[in-house]
């Protein structure tokens, strides 16, 4: 029938020119209602006793009684509303901040609002999103490839305090996945070469390099921060790090990569969810998990899955989404195939003392 064949030429060419919604409906309306003018008897067609044939031919070819169609049109508006309304509902439900919803723009400067315009029309961050991402602090463990693209994503973010801890300076291999680091910049300690960066990009937030390694005593940092995120390339360190997290109560975003493979997950026993050693409680033989400095690492990689760690800091301390409390997700760059499986504590880890706990969740700092 040529009515229906109409509609869907509309939703194949909005789709394939991805017209604006305002076009797509526009010229669904008009549709509709030139189906509903042809279909409707003229006087010259109502005979004084049954239809003519030519009636009969054009409801045919056009698509049959007007009555259908101006029930489809009824329903179309229906079917509308109620998912406005939903939508309306949903909004109001949203948990809000009633101090940050009073005044949302009382703690940023004009220039601030309109740079971090696009969070605030998000409706899962919002105004009230942004302002705890101002408040927030967040230390990262590694100035290396993940660490480069998650420190600038914090940092463009609006992260107000970031911490980043690192004994290495910049090199020339680096540079080929380290993006946060420049040329000009080798021989440099890599916190310091990141602050930079971090400060170029965003004024507006506090840096704090620690040029050192992380080790016990620098576990204490942990506690002064609401989120940690480890990009180290080290098991030692990773348990480490895990371990101070566990014992200050601090959610940890821990994230891994090798070749053409990396790995994320947010661990924090205090919501329910496992700690890193609950899902690693051991390392590996020497050699049989080789650095990126003994196997190689493909360039983008360290920068897809420092976006994911970037990415998961934000909702989490926003509220957002749902973030890999209780997840893992491995991505392979070589096959573009990405799979997330449930991770569960271990009743015998020695670090988070296992146990039922509370169902992972994703609340914001």
């Amino acid at each position: 029938m040529i009515g229906l064949l109409g509609f869907g030429a509309i939703w194949g060419a909005a789709r394939f020119f991805r017209l604006p919604g305002w076009l797509f409906w526009t010229l669904t309306v008009q549709w509709w209602i030139i189906l509903v003018v042809m279909t409707l008897p003229r006087w010259e067609d109502l005979p004084e006793g049954g239809t003519t044939a030519e009636l009969v031919a054009r409801e045919t070819i056009v698509g049959g009684d007007p009555r259908a169609w101006l029930a489809l049109g009824f329903l179309t508006v229906v079917v509308l509303l109620y998912r406005g309304l939903l939508a309306r509902v949903r909004g109001l439900a949203r948990p809000t901040d009633p101090e940050a919803e009073a005044a949302p723009q009382a703690a940023f400067r004009p220039v601030e609002l309109q740079r971090y315009s696009r969070h605030i029309l998000l409706r899962e961050i919002g105004g009230p999103g942004q302002k705890r991402l101002k408040a927030a602090r967040v230390l990262v463990v590694g100035a290396g490839g993940l660490g480069s693209s998650a420190l600038l994503y914090l940092a463009g973010a609006g992260v107000g305090t970031i911490g980043v801890i690192d004994d290495d300076v910049v090199e020339g291999s680096n540079l080929q996945r380290q993006v946060i680091h420049t040329d000009a910049r080798i021989g440099v300690p890599k916190v310091f070469s990141a602050e930079i960066a971090m400060r170029a990009l965003n004024p507006f937030i506090e840096v704090r390099p620690y040029n050192r390694r992380f080790d016990e005593a620098s576990a204490a940092l942990v506690a002064d921060h609401d989120l940690v995120l480890d990009g180290s390339d080290s098991f030692a360190t990773r348990h480490l790090v895990n371990r101070a997290c566990v014992a200050a109560g601090v959610p940890l975003i821990s994230g891994a990569i090798t070749q053409w493979e990396g790995q994320v997950s947010l661990f924090h026993p205090a919501t329910g969810a496992p700690c890193y050693a609950c899902v690693f409680p051991v390392e590996p033989a020497p050699g049989l998990v080789p650095t990126c400095a003994e196997a190689g690492v493909a360039a983008p990689l360290p920068g897809i899955i420092g976006g994911v760690m970037a990415m998961e800091a934000v909702k989490w301390i926003t509220g957002a989404g749902e973030t890999l409390a209780g997840r893992l997700m491995i991505h392979d760059a070589l096959f573009a195939e990405t799979r997330v499986i449930a991770v569960k504590r271990r009743a015998e880890c020695a670090v988070c003392g296992g146990g039922a706990g509370q169902p992972a969740a994703g609340a914001g700092v």
